[in-house]
This record gives C-alpha cells, sequence and structure tokens, in this order.
C-alpha cells in the first residue's frame, strides 16, 4: 500500500494552505482512501509507481462498480490534484492522472420546487421563537440562494438590513455581496429583535441554536425536513433544493443567466447553465399549454 502518511500530510495542506472547507476535505480524503484501496490491491507499495495505466483502471474499474460519470470525475480530480501537491513536495516526478477522463453520464437536473411550494414552505404559522427563527432562515435560503454552510457561518456583521444585503463567505473563501428580499428582510428583523432570548453578547454567530451556539448543517437540516412535512411538502426537501429553486425561479422571471450566476457564486458559468435546462423545460410546458399551435393531432 502507498505511503497514508501523505495523505494525511496532503490533508493538512488542504486544511492550512488552501482553506479547504471540512466537508470538501472529508470528500478528498476519502477518494483517495479509495485509490489507495485499489493500488493495494494491484500490488502498487508507492506512489511514484503509479503509471497512466493504472489512473485509466482505477477510473475503469470504478465505473464498473457502478459509479457515475460525475462522481469518477470528482475522483480523478482529487487524484490530480493529490499528485500535483506529491510533484510540488518533490515526491513523484509525473503525475499519471492527467489527461484521464471519466465517462460522461448524462446529468441529472436537480429537482425544485414550484414558486408555490417554496411560498407555502416559508410561510411558517406560529409566533414562537422556533418559529420566527426556522421561518428567517427559510426566507433567506429561498430569497438569496446561499448554500447550507455559508448560512450556518453567516455572522451578525456580515448582514445589513438597512441596505437589504449580505457579505457571505463562499467556497475557496470567496466573499461575495447578495440582495436580500424584502420578506427575508422582515423575517430577519424578527429574528434580529428575539436573538437575545437565546444568544449572550460575545455570540458573533447570526443564527442560534435554544442553547446560544452556532447551529451545525446537520441541526439546520433537520429542521428544514420538519418544517417541510409540517407544511405538507413533498419528501425530500433539503437546503439546495431551495437553492436550486431560487436559481431557476430567478431565471425564469429575468432570464439573466450571468445575475444567476454572481448570487450563486459559482466561478464557471457552465456550473449555472443547468438552470437553463430547467427553464426550457418550463417554457416548454408553458408552450404545451398556451399555444394553439401546439396541441397534437388526435390519432383517428
Amino acid at each position: 500500500m502507498p505511503e497514508q502518511n501523505l495523505i494525511d500530510d496532503f490533508v493538512l495542506h488542504l486544511e492550512n494552505e488552501r482553506r479547504v472547507s471540512p466537508h470538501t476535505i472529508l470528500n478528498y480524503r476519502r477518494d483517495l482512501e479509495k485509490l489507495n484501496k485499489y493500488l493495494e490491491n494491484h500490488s502498487i507499495r508507492c506512489w511514484n509507481e503509479v503509471q497512466v495505466v493504472m489512473a485509466r483502471g482505477f477510473a475503469g474499474e470504478s465505473y464498473r462498480k457502478g459509479l457515475s460519470g460525475s462522481s469518477i470525475a470528482r475522483m480523478l480530480s482529487t487524484a490530480r490534484t493529490f499528485f500535483r501537491y506529491l510533484i510540488r513536495e518533490k515526491l513523484v516526478q509525473n503525475n499519471p492522472f492527467d489527461g484521464v477522463s471519466a465517462p460522461k453520464s448524462k446529468r441529472k437536473l436537480p429537482k425544485i420546487l414550484t414558486a408555490e411550494q417554496a411560498i407555502k414552505l416559508v410561510d411558517i404559522p406560529g409566533d414562537d421563537l422556533l418559529a420566527i427563527r426556522d421561518r428567517a432562515i427559510l426566507e433567506l435560503f429561498y430569497t438569496s440562494g446561499i448554500r447550507l454552510q455559508e448560512l450556518v457561518g453567516l455572522n451578525l456583521t456580515d448582514v445589513n438590513l438597512q441596505e437589504g444585503i449580505m457579505r457571505v463567505l463562499g467556497k475557496g473563501s470567496k466573499t461575495r455581496i447578495v440582495p436580500i428580499g424584502s420578506f427575508a428582510v422582515d423575517a430577519l428583523k424578527n429574528w434580529l429583535s428575539s436573538r437575545g432570548n437565546w444568544a449572550s453578547d460575545e455570540e458573533t454567530a447570526f443564527f442560534v441554536t435554544r442553547r446560544g451556539a452556532r447551529p451545525t448543517t446537520r441541526a439546520i437540516q433537520q429542521r428544514i425536513q420538519v418544517r417541510a412535512v409540517q407544511q405538507g411538502m413533498p419528501t425530500g426537501v433539503h437546503p439546495h433544493m431551495l437553492r436550486h429553486s431560487f436559481a431557476t425561479h430567478v431565471l425564469e422571471s429575468s432570464g439573466d443567466i450571468r445575475a444567476v450566476q454572481e448570487f450563486l457564486g459559482h466561478s464557471n458559468i457552465s456550473t449555472t447553465q443547468i438552470y437553463t435546462h430547467l427553464d426550457f423545460g418550463h417554457l416548454s410546458r408553458e408552450y404545451d399549454r398556451a399555444h394553439p399551435r401546439a396541441k397534437r393531432k388526435s390519432k383517428k
């Protein structure tokens, strides 16, 4: 088996130098453990023994095991990044994963809520503090399209309700300014007026739990699932579904994909373009429903 300690060193490099999020680091480690196991099964003892044929074999075996093209592409990207690190540390001379590509697979369109479902979801009844906080969280997710980790990491100083904007720390420690809709502004103001019942004066987190601490990503996921059931939503509602719904609804209304890219914090517009497929599906349904020449002739 290749040296396990080099994976540990690489993880420290990600944490300390690249400031990669814990979730991404977990994915890197998981992918490298799979690669390590594959190489062990093929009697590879050192990382500098890995050749291009082994890199292709790793991709091929993953495909035969039923992994999707996107999952294999992610693992290959992890391996390439790892070997670039090894080259930088002068532990290997070549990157055997350069030029190795994953098999293409059909890209799945993300599931979204309709505008009516999203509005119903965020319209939580009740005036207790938990309802006030959950309503503010859901409104913020749907009005801004921010990621779960971005919401959890939000601090009081990041939010300017007077101007209706917030500063968000996204992937790769990149900061962007995101607008906040008027309904969300009202919900956030309502939350801030009661937040002191749970949070100490020293707490910097914008959202807190009943114990006064910053919530975990898992805690927010669970709250959304609970509220979705209460509001009669489809099963499997999660924060990223609200992000997808936000992006799709903005694109349907404005048609401005560059604006959606900025809102979501995508570094590459190709990532945002998936929402054009969702929007096209919506327009196709509207065409079939409304256009007099869209009706198919009945078979006689």
